[in-house]
């Protein structure tokens, strides 16, 4: 099976890891904690230092694999390639993102949210909401943007390309699937919200050669997601607890 799929051993299963062990952990994970009715500040610093601890094992365990079977820093996209190139793209797809992030801002300070729906639930109950947890929260940023980019548009990108007799297609799709199936914690919208940003990000690497572009737009993405949307989630909730108790704003 392993020659059929043209991957050794240790690349399937890192893979497979990525693919079902992550997500899993990741939903049971979620589910507990939002089963909770209350996560204090320290929790959330104790779940972003352990998935930041966890990442940067995985990425590190997978960059050994990659070196101990000749992939080179080009195939892995840590390089920047045409340079100019690679800070256009960069700087365009950060901007694009920040402004539709910015808009979906916008547009939940003004929606009503369900009180058991799951973007609330993330949103007022996972993501960051004071100085401590929010530090951590940036360092949780920085590590996913480094490492998440190079275990989905490095490592796996480069495997499945390698294993698929170099067909694009089938590396951006498959690097793309993982990334989602990594974020399915966040419902189905998120599944396909995922896929789609990887799908571009994987566009950003085949483009320029390099990681650097989808670093950066991970990067911005991740702040925006953690420290701004769910401050426009929380001003929304408070208005309606303070309707639904007869105040007026």
């Amino acid at each position: 099976m392993l020659r059929y799929l043209g991957m050794p051993w240790d690349f399937v299963f890192i893979l497979a890891m990525l693919g079902v062990l992550v997500p899993w952990r990741g939903a049971v994970r979620v589910r507990e904690l939002l089963s909770r009715p209350y996560i204090a500040p320290s929790d959330r610093v104790v779940l972003y230092a352990s998935t930041s601890a966890f990442q940067w094992f995985a990425a590190a365990v997978a960059f050994w694999r990659c070196r101990e079977h000749g992939f080179s820093a080009a195939s892995l996209g840590l390089v920047h390639g045409n340079l100019s190139r690679t800070i256009a793209v960069a700087l365009g797809v950060a901007l694009l993102l920040a402004l539709v992030q910015w808009m979906g801002f916008r547009r939940l300070r003004q929606q009503s949210l369900p009180e058991g729906s799951r973007i609330r639930q993330i949103m007022t109950k996972l993501m960051p909401s004071g100085r401590n947890d929010s530090l951590a929260f940036i360092a949780l940023v920085c590590t996913a943007s480094v490492c998440e980019e190079f275990l989905y548009r490095g490592f796996a990108f480069a495997a499945i390309y390698r294993a698929a007799g170099n067909s694009l297609a089938t590396a951006v799709i498959g690097s793309s699937a993982l990334f989602a199936l990594a974020h399915s914690y966040q419902g189905r919208a998120g599944l396909l919200n995922t896929f789609v940003l990887g799908l571009l990000f994987a566009v950003c690497r085949v483009w320029t050669m390099s990681l650097w572009p989808a670093m950066l737009a991970h990067l911005v993405v991740d702040l925006i997601a953690g420290l701004l949307i769910p401050r426009a989630v929380r001003v929304n909730v408070a208005a309606m607890d303070s309707v639904g108790n007869g105040h007026i704003l």
